[in-house]
């Protein structure tokens, strides 16, 4: 099985990341991991770093439901199918929840690989009149952490090595998402969690959980266009800033003239 660590990709990678122009491209775990081991109930002690800017490819921490008990575990953000000859060549990072039982993509991993995904908070982009996007923070009113639903595929490539991948479920937007984008993440309440993770739900059950979530739960904070970039990875990115407020640049100063005497010796 292909272990993964937390460490952000070097730039290289970041650049020949594929261009996604999908929703739920970025997203926040900041939850210190004892707080997060007590909040889902898995029985690891994992040690790994806040990150405020996971990218698609990148290892993100998952919850599964494994013999009955909550188990940690990270994987590789973009599902290939179990059933896969080779990787696809476009990543399949989110499933739509009202296709997500036809697809045959996800359809495997939809009934046998239901998994949450923490996290504190996602990203979106919304148009700008032409003009460069606004990102925004999406996140909890309350702070608190929350899980988007996730299904899961172990892959084994042709050379025998194994990776556990998975992709973020989607549904529509709800009233706080929907002036900047037609699609969100489905946010489980905490009271499905179980019903998600057993194996033993059927899947038209299942799929009675992926619903936007209500009105009131997020809120969504504009922030820099530092995010685009994925080697940016601080608590400075939810700072809020609006883009196109920064203040006008002033011209520099002009040369002063010299004198006509310039090139002469005075006494003054």
């Amino acid at each position: 099985m292909q272990q993964y660590n937390m460490k952000r990709p070097p730039d290289e990678a970041d650049r020949n990341r594929p261009r996604l122009r999908i929703m739920c491209g970025r997203f926040a775990i900041t939850t210190p991991p004892k707080a997060m081991k007590e909040l889902f109930g898995f029985g690891e002690q994992p040690n790994f770093p806040a990150r405020y800017n996971i990218a698609p490819t990148q290892p993100v921490p998952v919850v599964a439901m494994e013999r009955g008990e909550r188990h940690f575990r990270l994987m590789r953000w973009g599902l290939i199918p179990s059933w896969a000859k080779e990787a696809p060549k476009s990543l399949l990072i989110n499933a739509r929840a009202d296709t997500i039982d036809e697809k045959p993509s996800f359809r495997g991993a939809f009934r046998h690989g239901r998994c949450l995904m923490p996290a504190d908070a996602f990203y979106e982009w919304k148009a700008k009149g032409g003009g460069p996007k606004q990102p925004f923070l999406i996140r909890r009113r309350d702070g608190g952490s929350f899980a988007m639903a996730a299904i899961a595929s172990n892959w084994m490539g042709a050379d025998g090595s194994e990776v556990d991948t998975c992709a973020v479920v989607t549904t529509d937007a709800n009233e706080t998402l929907m002036p900047i984008h037609h699609r969100m993440p489905v946010i489980l309440d905490e009271r499905d969690w179980e019903m998600w993770l057993d194996p033993e739900t059927q899947a038209r059950d299942a799929q009675k959980l992926l619903r936007p979530a209500p009105d009131d739960l997020m809120e969504a904070v504009p922030i820099g266009t530092r995010i685009n970039r994925v080697a940016n990875d601080d608590p400075s990115l939810w700072d809020r800033h609006e883009v196109g407020d920064e203040p006008p640049v002033q011209p520099a100063p002009k040369a002063k003239e010299k004198p006509a005497n310039a090139n002469q010796m005075d006494l003054f």
